[in-house]
């Protein structure tokens, strides 16, 4: 398997998770305030946070593989969330957009800035031209991160997640290449 694409913004080095981000994700992933969107129930054992690191690495290996950067700021090294492309299709030139921020990073425009690199790196090294993305629709500050990176939404797609003991809508999304490259 080729080496972990790291990559690097101003404010963040996007990085391959290790089993020393566990006490990092479990951090995030336990917060069920910042766990409310993710499309997952937030933990409740750190072993959850260290099958997620083994997961997210697994992803590389799958058929249609993807890939999961720790978000580690620059200045004081901390893991603040991870994002990554993942069930890409190859045939069709496309691939799913996910992220997640502790709730301490919110509206420092972190995650833009990481989103900005990894979509201009799928764009690139994986040949994409569409990145989809699916958010709920009461979570306004996801989906207007989106739509600042270009995304247009396509509809909604009714019960299609499942987290918390209950069916969630979503809303569907997707960037193009050629408008994404329009907006830079």
């Amino acid at each position: 398997m080729e080496n972990f694409p790291e990559l690097a913004t101003p404010r963040l080095r996007l990085r391959e998770l290790t089993g020393g981000d566990v006490d990092s994700l479990f951090a995030i992933h336990s917060n069920a305030v910042a766990m409310q969107w993710f499309g997952a129930d937030a933990m409740t054992e750190r072993r959850q946070a260290a099958q997620l690191v083994e997961t997210f690495a697994n992803w590389r290996l799958a058929p249609n593989p993807g890939t999961r950067w720790g978000i580690q700021r620059h200045d004081t090294g901390q893991l603040i969330g991870t994002c990554g492309l993942f069930k890409w299709n190859r045939h069709w030139h496309s691939c799913t957009i996910g992220y997640e921020l502790a709730e301490d990073a919110w509206g420092q425009g972190y995650m833009r800035e990481a989103l900005h690199k990894i979509i201009a790196w799928g764009f690139t090294e994986m040949q994409l031209n569409r990145i989809e993305a699916q958010i709920n629709p009461e979570n306004q500050a996801s989906w207007r991160l989106v739509e600042k990176l270009g995304f247009r939404h396509e509809g909604t797609l009714q019960e299609a997640g499942y987290w918390n003991d209950k069916f969630h809508d979503l809303r569907h999304y997707a960037l193009l290449k050629r408008i994404y490259y329009s907006y830079c």
